[in-house]
Order: structure tokens, then sequence, then C-alpha cells
């Protein structure tokens, strides 16, 4: 995840419940689900772009009840005082004998209104940049379109904010939340947006109800974006995500301009800017331990300069070659907890679980001062 500053985020810990009071279907395969506190008092307010973990109940072999966490953008406006509203698509199986999306079809298929969810966050700093008086392009793919709504409801309110809302998704009977953004895109000068379908049906032609077809070219970038200085905001699945960052990168857009909600490696996006072996990368910037801060691997033979250019010790160790074991990214599932065996870090995302003595989880934190772990 990439930010437009390097912002620490108030923890916000500890589940709660929520009641579901509307369940909206917004497309063929997308439903908003409507949630309040059960106890007022555990309303926390959310920045735009920010997403909740829930825990998702799965039955286990020996008949006892587990839950898998699973995290959903708050897809609503921040001016929602007291409810949260998360917009999910239906993950069907991708092929015959597959399962189905164990929290999707949970929530499609078993959840209504009246139904109690349990609700951690809001979390994350894939956030809208409200200091910022650039210009703003939101780029999203299918349901990722969900933290884009909730920051074009706030810029809605920024009058001097110039902002550019596109959207790619198959055709019109799974884009969601078509008639609110052109409605948001209605209440005032310089909003304006742009769907994108890539096949889109007889009707979707007849009704007008896209721009242009096919996928997110160039030529659509830069018939919509005169020359300026915007900030970019991105969010959708892999191919979207890497297809648009390169054009971006390929247009001259500087990386600390181009922010991003994406749960993989940070190396996913621009492959070639790293190097596959941590023994020869950046050897510039291999030096004794004594001269700057420097994070060292030990198992890994790597020692280098952490310059604050990388959002996690993740990312930094990816940035290097390395290959440490991760899923959610987000400081939620434990998988990238690693043995920190001197020094000490600094959580910009509050661990959802406690850690034990001399552990660390490298995706939530950066080194506070010079550091040795165990990968």
């Amino acid at each position: 995840m990439n930010a437009f500053t390097a912002r620490d985020t108030i923890a916000r810990s500890g589940f709660r419940d929520l009641r579901v009071v509307a369940k909206v279907r917004e497309s063929a395969i997308i439903t908003s689900f409507h949630m309040e506190p059960v106890n007022p008092l555990d309303w926390r307010d959310f920045e735009p772009g920010q997403f909740l973990v829930f825990k998702i109940p799965v039955p286990h072999a020996s008949g006892e009840k587990g839950y898998v966490p699973r995290n959903y953008s708050v897809s609503c406006s921040p001016a929602s005082k007291g409810r949260y509203r998360i917009s999910v698509k239906r993950e069907a199986a991708s092929a015959p004998g597959l399962p189905d999306g164990i929290s999707s079809c949970f929530l499609h298929d078993r959840i209504d209104v009246g139904d109690v969810l349990q609700a951690e966050g809001p979390r994350g700093e894939f956030v809208l940049d409200k200091a910022s008086s650039r210009p703003v392009v939101l780029l999203s793919g299918g349901v990722g379109l969900t933290p884009m709504v909730s920051m074009l409801h706030a810029l809605a309110s920024m009058p001097d904010r110039r902002t550019v809302f596109v959207h790619a998704c198959e055709n019109g009977d799974v884009h969601a939340l078509r008639d609110e953004v052109s409605g948001l895109v209605a209440t005032r000068p310089g909003l304006s947006a742009h769907y994108c379908y890539r096949s889109p049906s007889e009707r979707d032609k007849a009704k007008q109800h896209f721009h242009s077809e096919g996928m997110i070219s160039r030529d659509v970038l830069q018939r919509l974006l005169p020359i300026d200085d915007y900030d970019f905001y991105l969010c959708g699945p892999p191919p979207f995500m890497q297809a648009i960052y390169a054009m971006l990168r390929a247009l001259g857009v500087p990386k600390h301009r181009i922010a991003y909600e994406f749960f993989g490696p940070s190396t996913v996006l621009e492959p070639d800017a790293f190097r596959t072996s941590a023994v020869v990368a950046q050897p510039a910037r291999i030096v004794p331990t004594d001269e700057a801060t420097t994070v060292e691997c030990r198992k890994s033979g790597l020692k280098a300069i952490w310059d604050g250019s990388a959002a996690s010790l993740l990312d930094f160790a990816e940035d290097h070659g390395l290959k440490p074991e991760f899923s959610c990214r987000s400081g939620i599932c434990g998988t990238c907890k690693s043995r920190l065996v001197s020094g000490d870090v600094a959580y910009f995302e509050e661990p959802l679980d406690e850690l034990g003595a001399g552990e660390v989880l490298l995706c939530c934190s950066r080194p506070s001062g010079s550091i040795v772990l165990d990968i």
C-alpha cells in the first residue's frame, strides 16, 4: 500500500457488534449492507478509503465454530455518522468443483436485516489526502470502486478540488452505485465521471450507460485529464492495477502521486524496479550499522539503509529481493509475523492480535532506529 505522506493512523482496536439495518442489491453481483453499532457508544469515525475487519464464521470438521477475518472497505460518506455501509461482491466459484468465496457468499446468502456481525476498525492508510489542494483522479475496477465512492462523497464537499471519477467494469448489469456516483457528480462544478464497459450490452448502448468501450486506455486518460499535477488513487483487481499503474508511470506520473489499495506484493505493480537477489540488491546502500538507521535480515545476509521510502518493513524486504510470507498486509492475519532480534519498531497500524515478546509484524511496522530481523 502506498500513501502520499508517512502518516501514522490512530489504532482503533477491539471488535464490537454491528446490526444490519438495510440490505440493498446494487447490481447483479454486488450487495450493500448498512450497519449500525448495537451499542451507540461503539461508533468510530472513519476516513474515506478505510476498511472494517469482520469475523466471518466458518464450520470446522470438529463441529466447533471458527472465524476467518475479512476486510471490506466502507463505501458510504464519512459524514454518515452512526452508520457504516460495505458493498460486497459475491465471489462465486470460478470453475466447477471449486468452492464459493467463504465470506462474500456468507454475507449474501445468510445475512439479512436484523442480523449482527462482529467488526473491528476502521483501519487502513489508503485514505484521501484532505490537506492536498491538487485535483484528484479516482480510478477503480469492479468492486474496487467502494473506497472511491466514499472518497467522492468527501470531495463533493470540497468546492475547490476538481475530481475525475473513472470506473471500469464488465457492463451495466454489474455496475454498482452508478446512480449514486452520477448524483454526486451533479452536485457541483468540477466533478466528472467516466464509465468504461468492457462488454456493454445492447441495453447499455441504447441507454448510453457508459462513455467508452473496452479497457481504460492511455488515449482515454489523456482525453479526460488536461495537463496538471494530479493526486491519483487506484483500487481494483490485480490485472487492472498493474495495467493502470504502468500506464500512469508511462505518462510521467511520479510514484508519490499514486496511492493504491492493493493486497499483494509491492513488487507486483512495478516488477522491473526490483532485483531478484538480496545479495546484489542496491549494493550502495549496504553500510555499517553505526552510520545510519539500518535493517539487517540475519538469515538472508542483508543489511541495508532504511531511508523511509518503503511503507513498511514488509515492503522494505520485498524491495530488496526477499519474499517473506504474508497475506493481509494490514496487521490482521499474522502471516508475516517474524522475530525481532534487536532494536525497536513502531506500528502505524495496530496488530489485531497481541504479539509475544520479540515478535513483530512486518506489514504494519517501521523501524525505530537500527534493527535486526530473523528473516
